[in-house]
């Protein structure tokens, strides 16, 4: 009995300071922090003392008990709420807080300890009768049962908030970003504890052990969405609504109202010290050390693209293939006569296109053109699907003026002379990415060429409209188009610029200690770290005046290690695929 006193004492001390703690003098939320607490360790004294420990009765031992059992989870709302104001709290504040609350809840479990039912007699024999189970009937009955589950929820509610927010946390499989690795509505468990986890609104918690690596599939806060101090209380306390409603109401919502993607799951494809490039679906990297990009081979054990190659069991559980056997056939196709693609031949086809639409527009015009012809086609005609799309207006447009057959020629020449200047170590723009989209770009400009020039045959020599449908030039250009147009839908999806890009002077830089690169499995449906939440029309060879338009969400980024909740460590949902989830699988 002396023993349970001096824990109740050390209890309310620690308590009391711990109300102190939260007083605020702002007129916001945080004002409230010190009432909650105050107002309960007030209730509980008065319970504990005045009442039970006076005269002792079987509503002041359940009261008293019950309280000491909800008094950690008020006080960590009261944390909270001091936190979710308009001000901060320093780091040492927030360490005295912590160690406050873990001074009250320990003493409070110590208490606890004497008021169970094996040891409410031994610590009180008085107190034996109050720890027992009293029979009831009917309506008291009934009323009791459904306190007492009331109760038994609330409790766990908050001892599995407890719990995700130091230990593990179940997390359920919104998109197919990550097929095949995990479909949707797979639940995982994901590891907290070695994360560093701290206490909500602070950065005061348990030091990280985890050191991330290549092919860990982590859970991590979306850094699309806004931060700082007014985002990470909603989040906390969204998070916490949504557990105190047994997930009935999520105030996880962006400004249209829509639940955010947040948290979002993905693979760790770049660590601290690497560029990165994408191209064709390889991933390469490069460091300070080996200053040549080179294959990441790991990243193709994960990886997908083609997922109709799937196994026949896990393929009919995929709800999306972003893109058909065949297309994809033709996809690598046609990277494959991008690659190949001889400039100096191109440089000539354009060349004689050029020409050859002077001279069925009439040369000795030429000397009426005006300055202005570079505006001659609005930048939004040149969008690739706009220009296949009209090009037989384009080509009207073209020979309606001498201004149309000037721009037409700086449209298929103008790239020439920039073209030696921009050459390094055989690639246009001295990389990979940048190459192959100069040459996507000169691709589709020789397409664009040859409908105008074959539209502007046909016209001259008074050919329908009608007939050239069943024109065979204009024909396989269309087969080309499509082809050219579909693979910019999926440009971003399969290849990636330089990462971080590199400094105005050149030099290469490098992701920072301490942050990482995360992409989706399933790289045709991922919206992840490669990309923005925003499309915008952007030229596929910058350094081309004349260049064709596609729309890209390219805006890669790194996420910090703060900003990771913690690492996937097991599937217990569905019972097909139960098991752990390793690394690089």
């Amino acid at each position: 009995m002396h023993i349970l006193k001096i824990f109740i004492v050390l209890d309310f001390v620690s308590a009391a300071l711990f109300s102190v703690a939260n007083v605020s003098f702002h007129a916001d939320i945080s004002a409230l922090a010190f009432f909650v607490s105050a107002v309960f360790n007030g209730i509980l004294f008065y319970v504990v003392f005045a009442r039970f420990w006076k005269t002792p009765s079987r509503l002041g031992f359940f009261t008293a008990k019950k309280m000491l059992q909800y008094q950690p989870f008020v006080h960590l709302i009261s944390f909270i709420l001091r936190r979710a104001g308009q001000s901060g709290t320093s780091r040492a504040f927030d360490a005295l807080s912590v160690a406050l609350w873990i001074l009250s809840f320990a003493f409070s479990l110590a208490a606890l300890f004497y008021f169970s039912e094996k040891r409410a007699a031994k610590t009180n024999p008085s107190w034996a009768e109050f720890s027992k189970k009293k029979k009831r009937r009917g309506i008291a009955w009934l009323s009791f049962e459904i306190l007492d589950w009331a109760d038994a929820l609330v409790q766990a509610v908050f001892m599995v908030l407890l719990f995700q927010i130091f230990f593990f946390q179940f997390y359920k499989i919104p998109s197919e970003s990550m097929v095949p690795s995990l479909l949707i509505s797979d639940r995982l468990m994901v590891s907290k504890i070695t994360s560093g986890p701290k206490f909500p609104l602070s950065d005061i918690g348990i030091p990280q052990i985890k050191k991330y690596d290549r092919g860990d599939i982590v859970v991590f806060r979306n850094p699309h969405y806004e931060s700082g101090r007014k985002a990470e209380v909603k989040s906390v306390v969204s998070e916490l609504v949504y557990m105190l409603t047994f997930t009935t109401v999520n105030l996880n919502v962006d400004e249209k109202g829509d639940v955010k993607a947040d948290p979002l799951v993905k693979r760790i494809a770049g660590i601290p010290g690497e560029q990165l490039m994408m191209l064709d679906g390889v991933l390469y990297s490069r460091t300070e050390s080996s200053p040549q990009f080179a294959p990441v081979t790991e990243d193709s054990k994960w990886a997908a693209y083609n997922l109709n190659d799937l196994p026949k069991d896990l393929k009919g559980k995929v709800r999306d293939f972003p893109i058909s056997a065949d297309g994809f056939s033709q996809m690598e196709k046609l990277e494959a006569r991008r690659n190949s693609l001889d400039i100096n031949s191109a440089k000539e086809e354009c060349e004689d296109l050029a020409k050859r639409f002077v001279s069925l527009y009439g040369v000795e015009k030429l000397s009426l053109v005006r300055l202005d012809f570079e505006n001659f086609v609005s930048p939004s005609s040149l969008f690739v699907y706009n220009v296949f799309r009209d090009n037989y207006a384009l080509t009207t447009k073209l020979l309606s003026s001498a201004e149309g057959a000037m721009w037409f020629d700086a449209f298929m020449t103008d790239w020439i002379s920039s073209c030696d200047e921009n050459m390094r170590d055989g690639l246009f723009g001295g990389d990979l990415y940048s190459d192959s989209n100069f040459r996507l770009n000169l691709m589709a400009k020789v397409l664009v060429g040859k409908f105008i020039v074959r539209n502007a045959e046909l016209i001259r020599d008074g050919v329908s409209s009608a007939e050239f449908s069943r024109d065979e030039i204009l024909s396989q250009c269309w087969n080309e188009a499509d082809e050219i147009f579909n693979y910019t839908l999926y440009l971003d999806r399969r290849n990636m610029p330089i990462f971080p890009a590199n400094a105005a002077d050149g030099s290469a830089r490098y992701i920072p200690e301490g942050c990482y690169f995360m992409m989706g499995d399933n790289r045709f449906n991922s919206l992840d770290m490669r990309h923005s939440y925003e499309e915008r029309l952007e030229k596929l060879c910058a350094a081309d005046r004349f260049s064709l338009l596609y729309y890209t969400n390219m805006e890669p980024q790194y996420v910090s290690e703060s900003r990771i909740l913690g690492t996937t460590v097991f599937r217990f949902w569905p019972i097909g695929r139960i098991g752990i989830v390793k690394r690089g699988q």
